[in-house]
C-alpha cells in the first residue's frame, strides 16, 4: 500500500515529473525509482552530490579525487539500491558509502589529507544541528581575519588521527546525529561519543591559540 502510494502515476497530478519527485522525502524517490521512473534516480544525485562532494573533500582533502569518489559513490548506489534496506533513512546508507571509500583513500596513500573548515564556535553541546562556520554578520572587512581561521582551522583538523577526524567531520560539519555516526562509522555508540569528544577537546586545543 506504502510502496504504490510513491509511484510516480501516484504523485500529485497537474505538475512535471521533476517537480512531483521534489515534493517526496528521500524514500518516496528511492521508491520512484525502484517502480521504474529513471529520472528519479536523478533527483537523488541533485540532492546528495554537493553534499557528499564536500564531506568526501573536508575528509581527504583532495577535491579532484573527492569528485570521482562522489561518481563511485553514486555508480555503487546505482547498483544495489534495489538491495537497498528501506527500514533504514537513505541518507545513512549513501553516506556510509561515501565514508568507507573515503576512508580507503585514506588508507591507500602515504601523505596525511588535510581537511578544510571554514570557522568554529563553541556549540559543542547542540545536538540539533550542526556547529555554525560563519558569521551571519559579516562584514567585508572581516575577510581577511576569516581567511586567517580557515587556514588555523584546516592545519588543526590535519592533525587529528583519522578515526577521530572523521566522527568530527559527521557531527559537527554534516549534523550528523550519534546513531547515524555509529551506522555510518560501524562503531558503537559509546565508541562514537568517546571518539568525538577527544576530537573536539583535541582541536580546541590545537586552534585555540590562533583564535585568541
Amino acid at each position: 500500500m506504502a510502496d504504490t502510494a510513491v509511484r510516480p502515476e501516484g504523485l500529485a497530478a497537474g505538475l512535471p515529473i521533476r517537480e512531483r519527485l521534489r515534493e517526496l522525502d528521500d524514500s518516496g524517490v528511492v521508491s520512484a525509482f525502484l517502480h521504474g521512473e529513471p529520472r528519479a534516480f536523478d533527483e537523488l544525485v541533485h540532492r546528495y552530490q554537493n553534499r557528499l562532494l564536500n564531506f568526501i573533500y573536508r575528509t581527504t582533502g583532495d577535491r579532484e579525487r573527492a569528485e570521482d569518489l562522489v561518481q563511485e559513490v553514486f555508480v555503487r548506489v546505482y547498483r544495489h539500491l534495489h538491495r537497498f534496506d528501506r527500514s533504514r533513512k537513505f541518507s545513512t546508507w549513501i553516506y556510509t558509502i561515501a565514508s568507507n571509500l573515503a576512508k580507503n583513500e585514506l588508507r591507500n596513500r602515504s601523505r596525511n589529507p588535510l581537511v578544510f573548515f571554514q570557522s568554529i564556535r563553541r556549540h559543542w553541546e547542540d545536538d540539533d544541528r550542526p556547529v555554525q562556520f560563519e558569521d551571519p554578520m559579516t562584514r567585508p572587512d572581516d575577510l581577511y581575519r576569516k581567511r586567517y581561521l580557515r587556514e588555523a582551522v584546516e592545519a588543526a583538523v590535519a592533525k587529528l588521527p583519522e578515526h577521530h577526524r572523521s566522527v568530527f567531520v559527521l557531527r559537527e560539519l554534516e549534523g550528523k546525529s550519534y546513531e547515524e555516526i555509529a551506522e555510518i562509522t560501524s562503531c558503537n555508540l559509546g565508541t562514537v561519543k568517546s571518539r568525538l569528544n577527544r576530537a573536539r577537546n583535541a582541536f580546541a586545543n590545537l586552534v585555540a591559540p590562533s583564535l585568541e
